[in-house]
């Protein structure tokens, strides 16, 4: 029951623009959905759902970071400012120099963050390579990681 709502709430706020707590309800009573206020309470906080401003200058309810990527998030930037001494891009390949053993640490951290232009990646002892997509998303990414390892 619960899942099945939090997944009618995702459905509804990708759908349309809702700015209070009393329209989101509504919307799903009018999905067969019959919820408290209290309950669409807990369900949003659940969801890590934030108030963003909307072009029009109003706000609505839009999914926030899951606390699952903030640590996805953070583990990836603490393995690569102990771990990571040196990145470079060549074509469409990024290149990472770890320390001795953590490179596959490197490559599964990366793996988890669901990177869309991260083809796939390989980790020997100290060296991993990412393959990209593309130059572009290659030199990208090794901006990025430059940036974590400051």
């Amino acid at each position: 029951m619960k899942a099945s709502r939090q997944e009618a709430i995702l459905k509804i706020l990708a759908a349309r623009d809702v700015e209070t707590q009393h329209q989101l309800i509504d919307a799903l009573k009018d999905s067969g959905v019959y919820a408290t206020q209290a309950t669409v309470s807990r369900d949003i906080k659940e969801l890590h759902l934030v108030k963003e401003l909307t072009p029009r200058g109003t706000y609505r309810y839009a999914p926030g970071v899951s606390a699952e990527d903030l640590n996805h998030s953070v583990r990836l930037k603490t393995i690569f400012r102990e771990s990571v001494s040196s990145v470079a891009s060549a074509q469409n390949i990024v290149v990472l120099k770890t320390l001795p053993g953590l490179a596959p640490a490197a490559c599964s951290a990366i793996d988890g963050m669901k990177i869309k232009s991260l083809v796939g990646t390989i980790a020997g002892d100290d060296t991993a390579f990412l393959a990209m997509i593309d130059t572009e998303a290659a030199v990208s990414l090794s901006e990025e990681i430059q940036e974590m390892l400051k």
